[in-house]
């Protein structure tokens, strides 16, 4: 068969060539120039394939879409990025310019990348954001899913936008082999993750997107959570994963406990200011709206379209579960204790997040000072941007990124100010966190594998 595809793309090329030998005549010598150049290359690919027949077992297990590079880049075939390498620089040599990368396959092996990880609960959302991420990470390669729901299933047939993805199958988590995994992101729901995490090897750096190790009070876990702790020693060990604000004790963690997606969004811009005591503590008021999405992917009656869609809805209005993990982090930051009122938003979008913060600044504070402070704080940081001065942060602007955009506004009652701050809630607010810290944990560079444009429109 490899011969037969040889002979029918050396019949195409033969066939070009006769056709400019047409139109060469008609309009002169620039045509005979192309035409000599291609009996040249038709000829060193000749040369080629005569080599390419005294390596039959290859050329037989050629896949079509890799002869059709091979052909494409006439007579040149890689199967990894070093490979690809040589190929630009011997092509760069010959011709003068570098070739189009064409992709063989979708994603990196495995084996070819430093870090094994593992994603358990890959069949939510966060699961599948992970999995987008580490698909083009060039260092952490996937090999490990699990799912005990869809156990046995590829990962194509749960997200089929995942299906040009050279992913592993999912299995159930008793059938996990750990010892081929350096990592995990576990993506699993609040009060499963501490039992499966208690039981996981110790040698495995474990970043976890469940709640069950934000809140560092036991007791407090057990009240906004309405079940005991089953590893209260792994708590104490846990790290909080507020990647900006806590990025040194993350570096040595072997547990991070992902901040939640309301959190990050509000402390990422109150933090700064707390800390240079450029507003009060008290009357902190927060109106916030997610995209339906952060509800999570199991079927419920108020999150179907018809329920959700033209509509804004109100929910966890006296009681969400997100409050005490904004207050600690604000209580850190002040160095005392922090009261907020938090009222979060469904809206029906698939993912965002606005975070619209009231506050009341300290006395002789101007907003001036509460923009260049926060101006300060991020300059050199990678993820979180301060938009310039009366430009209003909008969620399509970080759709699908791990970037949180911040900005601060006078209000019109004298001495409050509003802040604002959008991010998407899967990936700074969830998955792309999760990586940045991973990265941190293992010692990469925090971007890697998170250079992603916002999607827009």
């Amino acid at each position: 068969m490899w011969l037969t595809q040889a002979a029918t793309w050396y019949n195409l090329q033969m066939q070009e060539m006769m056709n400019l030998e047409k139109v060469s005549l008609e309009f002169g010598s620039g045509f005979q120039t192309e035409r000599n150049r291609r009996r040249k290359i038709v000829h060193r690919d000749s040369v080629y394939w005569r080599r390419r027949r005294r390596r039959r077992q290859n050329c037989e297990k050629m896949s079509a879409t890799a002869f059709s590079t091979i052909c494409f880049h006439r007579g040149y075939c890689w199967n990894n990025p070093k490979d690809f390498r040589k190929v630009c620089k011997a092509r760069k040599q010959q011709d003068g310019k570098l070739p189009v990368k064409c992709s063989i396959k979708s994603g990196n092996p495995t084996s070819q990348k430093t870090v094994r990880v593992g994603v358990l609960g890959a069949s939510g959302y966060t699961g599948s954001e992970v999995l987008r991420l580490l698909v083009n990470h060039p260092q952490f390669g996937v090999a490990l899913l699990t799912a005990d729901r869809k156990a046995g299933q590829p990962i194509s047939s749960v997200f089929p936008h995942l299906s040009a993805q050279d992913l592993p199958d999912l299995i159930a988590i008793k059938d996990a082999n750990f010892s081929e995994v350096d990592a995990v992101f576990c993506c699993l729901p609040h009060g499963t993750t501490q039992e499966i995490i208690k039981a996981l090897p110790k040698h495995l750096k474990i970043v976890d997107l469940s709640a069950d190790f934000r809140l560092r009070d036991i007791s407090e876990y057990e009240e906004w959570y309405g079940q005991p702790h089953r590893a209260p020693d792994l708590q104490k060990e846990a790290i909080y994963g507020l990647t900006e604000v806590l990025r040194e004790e993350i570096k040595n963690a072997s547990l991070v406990a992902n901040p939640g997606c309301y959190p990050t969004s509000i402390q990422l811009p109150l933090v700064p200011l707390i800390k240079a005591n450029l507003i009060g503590i008290k009357n902190i008021i927060i109106d916030a709206k997610s995209g339906v999405s952060g509800a999570g992917r199991s079927a419920k009656e108020n999150l179907l379209f018809t329920e959700v869609t033209e509509g804004l809805n109100s929910y966890g209005v006296t009681w969400h579960r997100h409050v005490p993990e904004i207050e600690q982090g604000l209580a850190a930051a002040a160095s005392s204790k922090v009261t907020v009122s938090f009222t979060p938003h469904l809206i029906p979008m698939s993912r965002g997040m606005q975070s619209t913060i009231y506050v009341e600044m300290a006395p002789g504070v101007r907003i001036e000072d509460l923009y260049q402070q926060l101006k300060l704080s991020y300059e050199d940081e990678e993820f979180v941007v301060v938009l310039e001065n009366g430009v209003i942060p909008r969620t399509h602007s970080v759709k699908g990124t791990n970037y949180c955009l911040i900005n601060v506004f006078p209000d019109r009652i004298p001495g409050r100010a509003i802040i604002i701050s959008v991010i998407d809630n899967l990936v700074k607010g969830a998955s792309g966190q999760a990586l940045q810290n991973l990265n941190l944990i293992m010692g990469f560079p925090e971007y890697l594998g998170l250079h992603y444009l916002p999607l827009f429109p």
